[in-house]
């Protein structure tokens, strides 16, 4: 399949653009800096632009089958707004698209995922440290589920940089659940599962182990 991986140069999009190549999928990378994005593989397609940028956004995602947001930024105190603006563009691009299938990864405590990371997360390092960023993945999460998009939200548990093994949980009920750890692998090996086979679009499930 043809995929647009945004946020490529670190973390979840990092491992997702590297099996992604691996399974033989068409491979394109949005990003700003290029040159940040560790791949030498002559397959990939990188493209200089900004989520933030409804045009360059565009040019990226033409004639692909599937656009994967794996936007992050680091941990800070002052307002975001990367998320939702992200959201916004990528709906006005699914409405441009409509056969476009988005997906989109947030985290264990976007929406109602909240008060499911483990009393740690949830009482003390969410609020003292990721407040503002959650804050903004609640915006981008609602922006995409009203959309009437073809769209996925994928919510990891909390990341480590174990193996890919394909074993882990999907949970879309979340009550009595307590996230635990999954590997970026993982959560990879999930996208790109629904990417050819897809069951969970249309919700917002947790990834977990």
């Amino acid at each position: 399949m043809k995929l647009l991986i945004i946020g490529a140069s670190r973390g979840i999009g990092k491992v997702l653009l590297q099996e992604a190549l691996k399974e033989d999928h068409q491979v394109r990378v949005l990003a700003r800096n290029p040159e940040k994005v560790a791949s030498s593989d002559g397959r990939l397609d990188l493209v200089r632009g900004d989520v933030r940028d409804q045009q360059s956004l565009a040019e990226a995602a033409r004639e692909m089958d599937v656009v994967c947001s794996c936007i992050g930024v680091p941990i800070t105190f002052k307002p975001v707004d990367l998320f939702s603006v992200a959201a916004t563009n990528l709906v006005t691009l699914s409405r441009q698209q409509p056969e476009l299938k988005l997906i989109a990864v947030t985290g264990i405590g976007a929406g109602d995922s909240k008060g499911h990371g483990g009393f740690l997360y949830d009482r003390i390092f969410k609020p003292l440290f990721l407040k503002t960023i959650y804050e903004d993945k609640d915006r981008e999460e609602e922006i995409i589920t009203s959309s009437g998009s073809n769209w996925l939200i994928v919510r990891p548990a909390g990341l480590t940089n174990g193996p890919r093994t394909g074993n882990y949980r999907v949970i879309t009920d979340l009550e009595g659940t307590v996230a635990k750890r999954i590997s970026r692998l993982d959560v990879a090996d999930f996208i790109l599962s629904q990417m050819v086979s897809p069951t969970q679009f249309g919700q917002t499930p947790l990834i977990t182990y």
